[in-house]
């Protein structure tokens, strides 16, 4: 045979034989229907009144035995085929191709597949309807025919059903079921919240300060009110939006805007809604949840499910043990602890320079890190336990869920079934750990869009202001507000709808309805730094921390154009002994050299003042200084490109693959250098506040009467705007005259408009 040559695979190529069988395929059924025989024989046999020979004559004679005796004879000719056919390849042929091969051939150009699977359903059912007639007319007595037991079925069928044997094993294995079923059903409930449209008073103009997402998610709703739009033109409807950002930022009032918009159902899904201590109660329920989805769907043309704290689902790939970036804590938290604020008057990039040198995870205000650049950290079977983050995995997929109890009558009944229906699903989900989330979660066609509620701007911080104190009454003017927006960097919608509690409690307190501007400053400086501990210094040493934070402030108003002093204290929180607070005056995502060395000179103004004022001694409260400053100076000779060589030492990281830290890299083979650019700064700092010596003590002796003042009182005492002695800019900044800038677009967009002219003519 083809098959048998060597080299070749018998499984791959044509046989001209039929392929051979092994002995127990070959008599398997002959073997079943002789033991089928052989054991209504052996019930038949009664010695000596009825011997194996009558036996077998009464066997043959019976309708059953008939049927048995047929079947074995069939099943003889069929093996005798195939035994012919594995020998004989013209015989194997003429069956195979000529008379098989034919009639497949007719039966699949006139008869439909639909049509030969109802057929041969039907002839199923008649060939099962003759079984059972010959076995009822031989096990029961009341039937003297196959016809009559055919006939009487439904009373047989009864007969059996409703035995008292049948209906008490029916009863036990009901209730066993039941029990389970009831426990599981239990622990299946609750986490899961319906909010129909009539009951969702919130819009999008209840969301402020996030105007950007918000046309973005608008433009998602637009297709879930006509769906037929994107469909008929070969599209699908997005089925899913992640919003990821801080959290307060205002996600979980988008979702629900987007259901009071849309007026679709809203169902909110708890973060710990999967996490159960019973192994498959969380599959059970996502599969309820989406049960319910889909009813929901068809009955109002849409819903909308959201997911709160979506990092609680967990994910598959997890490394456990690990840290996240997402877990990194933000600059001014991790800055904690350290002396004279933990370096709070550095700028938010200097405070990250300390940090990462110190070996601490910072998050930078705002974060900035990509998405999917991550260890992922979470529970290992997913959040939820084993099998539910792929229970919901699959259900998001989209799949067609064909219809119910209906469908199936009318394919018992031959029709063909009904297509399903389209469930009109929209997942939110919100988080502000997206490194936490599975990355099978996120792929298009179950999250198709990822939009980030970051925090709001300057003018989005100005519209939160303008709703929240809508609602309270009080006395800040548009320029107050407006101020107000500006000191708030970082600040969220929660945040500042507690900043206007807060300021409210002030004014109750103090008697008062409406709140002012001091009310506004004082809850400020209460929710950033804490109540101040209830402790006094000595004479001396009051003395001492005021002038070490006034040299800090003059150095800090006189030098920086970029931010503006806060608020100066001598009051003690936590560790910290006094600070200077300063916020940025602009959103600002790079800096530049100058700027990072009056971030030094600031630094290393305590130390040039104590040594001023306190002949040539200083405390240990400026290690800390001397710490963020010689952080900053190392960054800047061998990371930022802003020293004398060009060197940058971060390379042993990205190219080794092996953890590193630059600024130490730089400070053991660049010490001089290093050293060089910090003495020039301090010989720059000392000369400054020997100039200002006046001002600095004025500004120390107010701090110790009223121990806490603002930056307006601080730009008061000295006299001076703030950035009134900073470096003068490069020539290289004239480049950004707004005028010339605008001349320069008008010649280059001018330019672009003659080469499409001409390309299109040509």
């Amino acid at each position: 045979m083809v098959g048998e040559h060597e080299g070749l695979n018998p499984d791959r190529i044509h046989r001209r034989t039929r392929r051979h069988m092994d002995l127990w395929d070959r008599v398997k059924v002959l073997v079943t229907l002789a033991v089928i025989s052989g054991g209504i024989v052996g019930n038949l046999v009664d010695p000596p009144f009825v011997p194996l020979g009558q036996a077998l004559a009464d066997f043959v004679s019976s309708g059953v035995g008939r049927l048995l005796v047929a079947l074995i004879a069939l099943e003889l000719i069929r093996q005798t085929h195939y035994w012919i056919s594995e020998r004989s390849a013209g015989y194997h042929s003429f069956w195979q191709d000529r008379v098989f091969g034919r009639l497949d051939r007719t039966v699949s150009e006139r008869i439909s597949p639909w049509t030969r699977f109802r057929i041969g359903r039907w002839f199923r059912l008649i060939l099962a309807a003759v079984a059972y007639a010959y076995i009822a007319d031989y096990f029961m007595d009341s039937v003297n025919s196959p016809w009559e037991a055919l006939v009487n079925a439904p009373r047989i069928i009864a007969q059996v059903v409703f035995s008292p044997v049948v209906i008490q094993g029916v009863a036990i294995l009901f209730f066993v079921v039941m029990q389970f079923v009831a426990i599981f059903w239990f622990l299946s409930r609750g986490g899961v919240d319906v909010v129909l449209p009539e009951e969702i008073k919130t819009r999008f103009s209840d969301v402020w300060g996030q105007d950007h997402v918000l046309r973005l998610i608008k433009e998602n709703i637009a297709f879930l009110e006509k769906p037929d739009e994107i469909e008929a033109k070969g599209g699908y409807l997005p089925g899913g939006i992640l919003l990821w950002g801080p959290p307060g930022t205002g996600k979980t009032l988008m979702a629900e805007a987007v259901a009071g918009e849309t007026g679709k159902p809203f169902v909110f899904v708890e973060p710990g809604a999967f996490l159960n201590m019973f192994f498959g109660v969380g599959v059970l329920k996502v599969k309820s949840l989406y049960r319910k989805l889909r009813k929901l769907s068809l009955r109002h043309g849409g819903v909308i499910v959201f997911f709160d704290e979506a990092d609680s689902l967990g994910s598959r790939g997890v490394l456990g043990g690990l840290q996240s970036p997402g877990m990194a804590q933000p600059a001014s938290t991790a800055l904690a602890g350290f002396d004279c604020n933990g370096f709070g008057y550095l700028t938010p990039q200097g405070q990250a320079a300390v940090l990462s040198q110190l070996g601490q995870p910072v998050e930078e205000e705002p974060p900035r890190r990509r998405l999917f650049d991550r260890i992922i950290v979470g529970a290992g079977m997913g959040g939820g336990g084993m099998g539910t983050l792929q229970a919901l995995l699959t259900e998001m997929n989209g799949l067609t869920k064909p219809r119910g109890i209906v469908n199936r009558i009318r394919k018992i009944l031959g029709f063909r079934p009904k297509p399903p229906p389209k469930y009109r699903i929209l997942h939110i989900m919100a988080t502000n750990m997206p490194n936490a989330l599975d990355e099978a979660l996120l792929r298009p066609g179950r999250i198709d869009r990822i939009y980030k509620v970051g925090y709001p701007s300057k003018q989005g911080r100005k519209q939160t202001l303008e709703g929240y104190l809508a609602k309270v009454k009080h006395e800040l003017t548009p320029e107050q507000i407006d101020k107000l927006a500006t000191v708030t960097p970082y600040y969220s919608g929660a945040k500042i709808k507690d900043l206007v509690n807060e300021a409210l409690i002030q004014a109750i307190r103090e008697g008062r309805d409406a709140i002012t501007w001091s009310d506004i400053w004082k809850a400020k400086a209460l929710k950033e730094l804490g109540p101040p501990e209830d402790a006094e210094y000595i004479v001396r040493e009051r003395h001492a921390v005021a002038v070490h934070e006034a040299c800090h402030a003059v150095v800090a108003h006189l030098l920086r154009r970029h931010m503006a002093i806060d608020l100066v204290t001598i009051e003690r929180h936590g560790d910290t002994g006094g600070m200077v607070k300063n916020l940025l005056s602009e959103d600002r995502f790079t800096q530049w050299r100058s700027e990072f060395e009056v971030d030094i000179m600031v630094s290393l103004a305590s130390l040039a003042g104590e040594r001023m004022f306190f002949g040539d001694d200083n405390s240990s409260g400026v290690t800390g200084d001397l710490r963020s400053a010689t952080a900053i100076a190392a960054y800047m000779e061998g990371v930022w490109g802003m020293g004398e060589q060009l060197v940058s030492f971060t390379v042993d990281q990205t190219m080794t693959g092996q953890p590193a830290n630059p600024a130490a890299t730089t400070l053991q083979r660049r010490r001089d250098e290093i050293d060089r650019r910090l003495s020039e700064l301090f010989r720059r700092t000392w000369e400054l506040l020997d100039e200002n010596r006046d001002k600095v003590l004025a500004l120390a002796a107010v701090l110790e009467e009223r121990k806490t003042i603002s930056g307006e009182e601080v730009a008061e005492i000295l006299g001076e705007p703030a950035g009134a002695r900073a470096m003068r800019r490069p020539e290289g900044w004239q480049a950004i005259d707004e005028q010339a800038a605008e001349e320069r677009r008008r010649r280059a967009l001018a330019l672009l408009d003659r080469s499409e002219d001409s390309s299109g003519s040509g």
